[in-house]
């Protein structure tokens, strides 16, 4: 629709996840209008994110040195590990500040459609670290979707051998749901993991 810089500018954002075209033509119109400043600052981020950031060399989480902050903190214990999906599941758990125990993100989810097994996951290492015999609960916390549940399944059949207890997080109704639009897997998964009050 546009010629030269512009339209290659809607073309990359329109390449990122989330963005539709309508969406990526307002960025870039965004963009040539901001000021220059704000412009080289949002460059700036992104030439170092790109330059400083890796995966943590013992959870695989982000982070600027070879281990994240929370492989760094003493205070957490090394006896429960909770398996995530991606980076952004290790900041929403730890915005509840209920787990106190190490991460390790696999990288994505088994998707047979998509050409992801178990090798393409970070599945290796994490039996690595389970063999050091420190750990004694194994938290799966991988989305509650069907290639969460094909992950956390197979991981379970993978660990149990090794005497190391697996858990799921708990999956039901959320709060300030109405049960009339809970769909039948979603309130069957709330019955099953009722507790006592």
């Amino acid at each position: 629709m546009y010629e030269g810089a512009i339209q290659d500018l809607i073309d990359e954002l329109g390449r990122l996840p989330g963005v539709g075209p309508k969406s990526a033509q307002r960025i870039a119109f965004h963009v040539l209008s901001a000021d220059p400043a704000d412009v080289n600052r949002l460059a700036g981020a992104l030439r170092k994110v790109k330059e400083l950031v890796r995966f943590c060399t013992s959870c695989y989480n982000v982070a600027e040195s070879d281990t994240c902050r929370i492989c760094r903190d003493p205070r957490r214990t090394d006896e429960v590990i909770c398996v995530v999906e991606e980076p952004k599941d290790v900041v929403a758990i730890e915005r509840t500040g209920e787990f106190r125990g190490r991460y390790h993100v696999l990288g994505g989810a088994i998707n047979p459609l998509e050409g992801i097994g178990p090798d393409s996951l970070r599945i290796r290492e994490l039996m690595t670290r389970l063999g050091g015999g420190e750990v004694r609960e194994l938290i799966l916390a991988t989305d509650p979707n069907t290639e969460g549940e094909a992950t956390a399944t197979y991981l379970a059949l993978m660990v149990k051998p090794m005497g190391i207890a697996v858990t799921r997080l708990a999956s039901g109704l959320p709060v300030g749901g109405d049960l009339e639009y809970a769909d039948e897997i979603t309130l069957g998964r709330a019955f099953e993991g009722r507790r006592a009050v």
